[in-house]
């Protein structure tokens, strides 16, 4: 974040501890009338849809998807709540809102948000209790209402008034996090539109939500200089669509030709800057890639629909961030590979696909920019249509998927027709999440053989977070139990390794990566990994090449271990793979076997295996195979 961005956030942890930053915001506001429910229908902005009403009926739903639907919501009824898109908690009928239901610490709501903590062992990892508070459960209600023909309307304002009594303004932990305050608001405003000409939409329902967004919203825009100068990454970008969407949804409000304007401009600025020229970006992650596209998604065809439009140089940013993910991703299950900090986040769940399933996202900015779908049928095509278009497939040909190298981001993907293989290699001018670089991920016919371990839990045991965060959990080398880098409190790391030569080769037979990169420097500055992977053509077969440059005159370093690790899924087993290395004399290198954990999303994890070999050996050449044709 540079220095003004530390100097910003040592400023603003003094006034929130001296209690200088709690007269910011109040608690105690007079009752004000903006517009009655009546004057809000007749005069707002044009969001996706104008109401329910106005709909227009499909079914893209399979049998399967249905029964998902109508199990969810069912579960949902039973005070049971999907959490991080990932596994069911219970978190009761009439939830206080306030109380981790993983560890039962209940947050005290008559705290100021100022003065309470959000990384405090004693109370769990806050997330559980922000999760149900951001509303993306929203979806699954309105979806079950829709799909159904059930109206759902009373539930839906019951939960968002539950939600305004029992969460006094600025008071309590939901409070905190001004992205998890902007989710609310894009999500209960979705819900307003829905639900536009319920019966249970009354004008005092109207009233009291509408107080709570404005003020919200004024929390948001006073707070947004946090995000946007001491964070910079996909919060900045979701409050700024925050006050963007408050500004031309709800007119009427004092500032809300002032939130609409600077709301773009910031969007334009953070996305210009996080969003590399290669459409990689800033937090090296795939799935908070997704949240960004998720997020332009909706500001695009707000805009459109309100005859606001962005600049050239955002839209081809944003193209190219779309194709960026297109290539790295799996077509059969439309999953990536599970790269970067992985926070289970999914803001706007409107279909039926899996969580690691990226194609309803970016179909439907695909969409935007071409006017057709970027995949063929199939249930990745409901956003679209809430969006407000239906996909048209003549003459449907889909994108061609090839190897491709994005040197400014550091994400290489080398391809065939049934595999491909993903390398990150990449230099660091933002702040990396993770101590892997040169890491390898290997898939088979939708299969991820060779796997990244994921990231699991942000506030977890600090074994855990060695692991998930530290090079333990990637495929790549780790010297003695070093990380690659120097880690730091909480996301920091020191000493960035840096990317210094990377290019791919297409050769008769092959497809080939080499990379170089300057890891280790808190053990020695001049320790350089060099790595070659070769993926053949026309045979199952990589062959890897690993290179540790040491300097020789260090006494000690040359007895560090080097240890290379495969974390394996169960299908690499049970495909037949085989794994083998030597070193630079041809000697076999005997493959340690450990028991290992996996995290699919947040907050889960399951046992896994990883292949590793140890040596002395600067040099180990690895064959990763399956000995027969596909």
């Amino acid at each position: 974040m540079g220095w003004k961005g530390f100097l910003f956030r040592a400023t603003y942890e003094f006034r929130r501890k001296s209690g200088l930053l709690k007269s910011g915001y109040p608690t105690k506001v007079k009752e004000e009338k903006f517009s009655d429910l009546a004057g809000w229908k007749n005069k707002n902005g044009k969001f996706f849809f104008s109401s329910k009403e106005d709909i227009k009926k499909f079914d893209v739903l399979s049998e399967v998807g249905k029964e998902q639907l109508k199990q969810e919501f069912n579960q949902f009824q039973q005070g049971k709540l999907k959490f991080f898109n990932g596994f069911y908690l219970t978190v009761g009928t009439e939830y206080d809102w306030v109380t981790n239901p993983e560890t039962g610490y209940k947050f005290d709501i008559t705290k100021h948000w100022t003065k309470i903590k959000d990384l405090d062992p004693a109370q769990g990892d806050i997330k559980y209790v922000w999760e149900k508070s951001r509303f993306s459960y929203l979806y699954t209600i309105i979806r079950y209402d829709f799909h159904f023909q059930s109206d759902q309307s009373e539930l839906v304002f019951k939960e968002i008034l539950d939600w305004i009594k029992k969460n006094p303004l600025n008071y309590g932990p939901n409070y905190i996090s001004s992205q998890e305050i902007a989710l609310r608001l894009l999500n209960w405003t979705f819900a307003l539109y829905y639900y536009k000409n319920s019966p249970h939409l009354t004008e005092e329902v109207f009233q009291k939500i509408i107080h709570s967004i404005y003020w919200q919203a004024k929390h948001v825009e006073k707070n947004i200089d946090f995000s946007r100068i001491a964070v910079r990454n996909n919060h900045a970008i979701t409050e700024c669509a925050g006050l963007y969407l408050i500004g031309w949804m709800f007119p009427f409000l004092p500032e809300s030709q002032q939130w609409q304007e600077e709301g773009k401009e910031w969007l334009e600025e953070e996305g210009l800057y996080q969003i590399y020229p290669d459409g990689s970006f800033l937090q090296f992650s795939m799935n908070y890639h997704r949240i960004v596209i998720q997020l332009f998604t909706w500001i695009f065809y707000l805009g459109k629909k309100n005859g606001d439009i962005f600049s050239i140089e955002l839209n081809k940013r944003l193209k190219t961030s779309v194709e960026f993910l297109y290539q790295h991703q799996d077509l059969e299950t439309g999953h990536m590979p599970n790269y970067g900090a992985n926070d289970g986040s999914l803001f706007f769940p409107l279909n039926a696909c899996s969580y690691r399933d990226f194609r309803p996202q970016l179909n439907a900015l695909y969409h935007y920019f071409y006017q057709k779908p970027l995949y063929g049928p199939g249930e990745w095509n409901e956003d679209l249509h809430w969006y407000g278009y239906a996909p048209i497939f003549t003459n449907y040909v889909p994108e061609e998927q090839k190897s491709k190298a994005y040197k400014t981001g550091g994400f290489f993907v080398l391809r065939d027709a049934h595999k491909f293989a993903f390398i990150r290699c990449g230099s660091h001018k933002d702040r990396p999440s993770q101590a892997d670089n040169l890491h390898v991920d290997l898939w088979l016919n939708g299969k991820n053989i060779i796997r990244d371990g994921g990231s699991f839990k942000y506030n977890a045991s600090p074994e855990d977070l060695k692991f998930f965060m530290g090079t333990a959990s990637h495929n790549t080398i780790q010297l003695d139990d070093h990380d690659q880098m120097l880690r730091g409190g909480r996301f920091i790391w020191y000493y960035w390794s840096q990317a210094l030569e990377v290019d791919i080769f297409e050769q008769a037979d092959a497809v080939s990566f080499q990379g170089k990169a300057q890891v280790f420097q808190q053990v020695n500055p001049d320790i350089l990994h060099l790595r070659k992977v070769k993926q053949y053509k026309n045979s199952l077969k990589w062959k890897i090449e690993d290179i540790i440059q040491i300097p020789a005159n260090v006494p000690g370093l040359d007895k560090l271990l080097k240890k290379q690790i495969w974390n394996i899924s169960p299908e690499f087993l049970e495909l037949g793979f085989t794994i083998s290395t030597i070193d630079q004399f041809g000697k076999k290198i005997e493959p340690i076997t450990r028991d290992v954990f996996f995290s699919n999303t947040y907050g889960m994890k399951e046992s896994s295996k990883q292949i590793v070999f140890e040596s002395t050996s600067n040099f180990l050449q690895t064959i990763i195979e399956l000995p027969q044709k596909v």
